[in-house]
C-alpha cells in the first residue's frame, strides 16, 4: 500500500519571538523540520509534500531536494493547509500521512503504527494518534463512542468543564484514505475564528458513519510539540538523551550524560570516554579509545585513536592518533 506524507510547516511561530521560521530552529544542531522528514522516510519511500508559508524561501532551502513544497498563501488553518497540498499530492498514493513539522521527537515506529491501524480500519477513512496525560499542553480532547472509535475532538478553548477533565488528547498525526480525504477537505466549514480545522474531519466522518480509529501513544515524550523556546529546550533534552543512550549501548562511556551534547551527525568509535560539559558537533569522527573532555568543544573534526582532548576547542581539524590536546588549547583547521 502506498503512503504519501504531507508535512505542515507554514506557521509563523510567533511565540518563538524570532526572525527565523519556527521549523528551522535547531534541535541539537539540526532544524526541527528535518527530524520528521528523517523519521517519515523510514515509513514510506514516497517523496513528501511540505506545506510552507512563513519564511518560505529559507524553509525551501533547508529542505533542499528532500521534498516537494507547496505554499499556503493565507494562514487559514490546518484544514486549509492540507488542502493546499492537493495540487501535488492527490492521486499519488492510497493513503496520506499528515504530520506537523514542530514535533521533532516523534519516531518512525509510532508513525508506522498509525498507518497499520488505518490499514486494518475496515470501513474507516482515517486513523489518528492520541495520548493520555495529566497536562493537556493545550491539545484537543478526544471524545469516544462506546465502541472505542473517535466521536469528536474538542479544542481546549471550546471544551466544557467536564470535557476538560478528559485526559486523552489529540497529538496531531493522521493517516487518511486518499480517496476520502481530498473531497472531504472541501466540506470543512469555516470556524468562528475564520479558519478551517483539520480536526473537523472527525465530525464529517461520523456523519457518514465511517469509523475513526485512535492509536494511543505510550511514550509521552514523543508528543512534545515546539511552540516556544522552553519547548525547544525540552525537545533538545529528549533527543540528547536518545542519542547518548544509543552511544552508551554501542560502547561509549559517559561520566555524566546529562552534560554531554552529541549531534546526530557525529560518529564515535568503541572504548571512548566522554567527560562532563562536552559538545561534539557537525561531521565529527572520534576514533577508538579517545578521552574527550571535560570541557571539550569539537566540531567538524576527526580525532585519531587513543587521543585526549581536554578543556579545549577543536574546529575543522584532523588530530593525529595518540595526540594530547589541552588544557586550554584552540585548534582551528581549514573550514
Amino acid at each position: 500500500m502506498s503512503i504519501l506524507p504531507v508535512i505542515l510547516a507554514a506557521g509563523q511561530g510567533t511565540r518563538m519571538k524570532s526572525a527565523l521560521p519556527k521549523v528551522l530552529h535547531p534541535v541539537l544542531g539540526k532544524p526541527m523540520l528535518l527530524y520528521i522528514l528523517d523519521e517519515i522516510s523510514q515509513v514510506t519511500p514516497l517523496r513528501p509534500v511540505v506545506v510552507i508559508g512563513h519564511g518560505a524561501d529559507k524553509v525551501r532551502e533547508a529542505i533542499a531536494a528532500r521534498a516537494d513544497t507547496v505554499i499556503q498563501e493565507s494562514q487559514l488553518g490546518t484544514g486549509h493547509a492540507v488542502q493546499s497540498a492537493e495540487v501535488k499530492a492527490a492521486g499519488q498514493a492510497d493513503f496520506v500521512i499528515v504530520a506537523y513539522s514542530d514535533m521533532p521527537c516523534l519516531q518512525a515506529e509510532t508513525i508506522r503504527k498509525v498507518c497499520e491501524a488505518q490499514f486494518q480500519n475496515e470501513g474507516g477513512v482515517f486513523s489518528m494518534l492520541t495520548i493520555i496525560q495529566e497536562d493537556s499542553h493545550g491539545f484537543g480532547r478526544i471524545i469516544r463512542h462506546a465502541d472505542g472509535t473517535v466521536a469528536a475532538i474538542v479544542e481546549e478553548a471550546q471544551a466544557t468543564p467536564e470535557q476538560l477533565e478528559i485526559k486523552e488528547c489529540n497529538v496531531g498525526l493522521y493517516c487518511f484514505k486518499s480517496e476520502w480525504l481530498w473531497p472531504a477537505l472541501k466540506r470543512i466549514k469555516l470556524s468562528p475564528k475564520g479558519e478551517y480545522y483539520l480536526t473537523d474531519l472527525v465530525e464529517l466522518a461520523n456523519e457518514e458513519k465511517l469509523p475513526v480509529k485512535a492509536v494511543v501513544l505510550e511514550d509521552t515524550e514523543e508528543a512534545l510539540g515546539v511552540n516556544n523556546r522552553v519547548h525547544l529546550s525540552e525537545a533538545s533534552a529528549v533527543i540528547r538523551k536518545r542519542i547518548n543512550r544509543q552511544w552508551m549501548l554501542d560502547g561509549v562511556t559517559m561520566v555524566d550524560p546529562e552534560t554531554v551534547f552529541i549531534e546526530k551527525s557525529v560518529k564515535i568509535g568503541r572504548d571512548v570516554t566522554i567527560y562532563p560539559n562536552s559538545w561534539i558537533a557537525g561531521e565529527t569522527m572520534i576514533a577508538d579509545g579517545c578521552q574527550i573532555g571535560p570541557g571539550a568543544w569539537i566540531t567538524d573534526s576527526s580525532i585519531g585513536a587513543e587521543s585526549t582532548v581536554r578543556q579545549s576547542s577543536v574546529q575543522n581539524a584532523a588530530i593525529p592518533s595518540g595526540s594530547v590536546i589541552g588544557p586550554f588549547a584552540v585548534i582551528t583547521g581549514e573550514s
